[in-house]
């Protein structure tokens, strides 16, 4: 079973996900976020995707995790992105002892409110979120091209890639894939025809959504919009 519900923190969400009676396996896509988990008994962080990560549950495990929004995570953390890219680590390899110690004291009293406190007093002690990393990905969703972006936050493409890897992991452009492929799972799921949501995700056509679903998700289109 999952769950989830909006955080105190924009744009990031609490979710909790619980196995049954057998164990559970998923594909977890990849979405531009970066998460803190509670998991057995400790403070994980997973780091951004590029490829779909294969997860697993035992019977009656569960896991609480607070998603950050696109280009939080590094604030919270003190890490860039691009250093956890397609990993699971447990925060002590990232934290002070002393401080992961408090951390992992506190989370398991009150899994979701404490991930928060902990995530909130961190991002207030950084200065929060860059707020040109916000505007990047507003302006990806829409479609606008990286060229624009950058005279648009007063970057050159280089400038603008370096910061990308520190705030979300991979390139705007890499990141642009990844919300694209995001936005078109999101309209089939909400029941738009598949033949129209290549089109207004921003495909080229139909093959080009699936190339990228497959490169990204590792299965058919169909398989991710009903998995």
């Amino acid at each position: 079973m999952y769950q989830e519900r909006p955080s105190r923190l924009p744009g990031a969400f609490v979710w909790r996900i619980t196995a049954k009676r057998e164990p559970r396996a998923g594909r977890v896509l990849p979405d531009g976020c970066m998460d803190l988990l509670w998991w057995r008994g400790d403070l994980v962080v997973a780091g951004p995707d590029t490829v779909a990560y294969e997860s697993s549950l035992e019977p009656d495990e569960t896991i609480v995790g607070l998603r950050f929004a696109p280009g939080m995570a590094p604030a919270v953390l003190g890490v860039p992105a691009d250093a956890l890219r397609d990993t699971r680590v447990r925060l002590s390899a990232l934290w002070p002892a002393p401080a992961t110690r408090e951390a992992v004291e506190r989370v398991s009293t009150s899994p979701g409110r404490v991930l928060e406190d902990l995530a909130a007093g961190r991002l207030a002690e950084a200065g929060g979120t860059d707020r040109a990393v916000s505007e990047v990905v507003t302006l990806l969703r829409a479609g606008t091209a990286v060229a624009t972006i950058a005279d648009e936050v007063g970057l050159s493409e280089r400038q603008l890639h370096r910061r990308s890897l520190a705030a979300f992991g991979y390139g705007p452009k890499t990141l642009a894939r990844i919300l694209r492929l995001n936005r078109a799972l999101a309209l089939a799921r909400g029941g738009t025809p598949l033949a129209s949501v290549a089109t207004i995700s921003g495909y080229a056509d139909q093959a080009h959504l699936s190339r990228d679903a497959r490169a990204l998700g590792g299965v058919p289109f169909g398989t991710l919009v009903h998995g």
